[in-house]
């Protein structure tokens, strides 16, 4: 309950950078604005994400580090670089299919990745917008460091480790850094 109403506060206080996205988006790609992908979700579900499209519309759904060329239009890179594409997902929190801090959802596609999460049981966690393979790499890190990363939150969830994980996302966030 409170991190629904905790994302509905950010998505009227970020109502202004959300029209402006949306304005810059139509501007040099066209409509959609919003992008929706298959993911996986908690306990062997599938659910769509929301994010701003930062790459152009004739781009294979596929995972970033397997595109051959460049996919993205004229600023989309920079909007991804500062995690700007990422605020639609506060929508999937308010829809209870996410929270702010998980294991980032598996694309559909993705299926080792999912099977690996059902083995070690992390796919009985929430994902999110943000967890432990985000603020040590992000799309920097392999496939099993990943899931490393994931078990250790499943094992070690807690409140402040929760508050660690937040703050240190600003902060990579502000540093563009791990970013595909």
């Amino acid at each position: 309950m409170i991190p629904r109403f905790i994302a509905c506060l950010l998505i009227l206080f970020l109502l202004p950078l959300f029209l402006l996205t949306s304005i810059y988006i139509i501007c040099f790609d066209g409509k959609p604005v919003l992008f929706k992908q298959k993911r996986a979700g908690r306990c062997e579900t599938f659910f769509y994400i929301y994010k701003f499209r930062t790459m152009k519309k004739s781009t294979p759904d596929i995972p970033t580090d397997k595109l051959k060329s460049n996919p993205f239009y004229f600023g989309g890179q920079i909007l991804r670089k500062l995690s700007i594409d990422e605020i639609p997902q506060l929508l999937n929190i308010i829809k209870g299919e996410m929270k702010f801090i998980g294991p980032r959802p598996a694309l559909h596609n993705q299926y080792n990745l999912i099977q690996r999460r059902l083995e070690l049981n992390i796919s009985s966690l929430y994902p999110g917008i943000t967890g432990l393979a985000q603020i040590n790499g992000r799309d920097k890190i392999t496939e099993e460091e990943k899931i490393a990363f994931d078990k250790y939150y499943l094992d070690n969830k807690s409140i402040i480790l929760d508050f660690k994980i937040l703050l240190k996302t600003f902060t990579k966030v502000f540093s563009i850094k791990d970013i595909n």
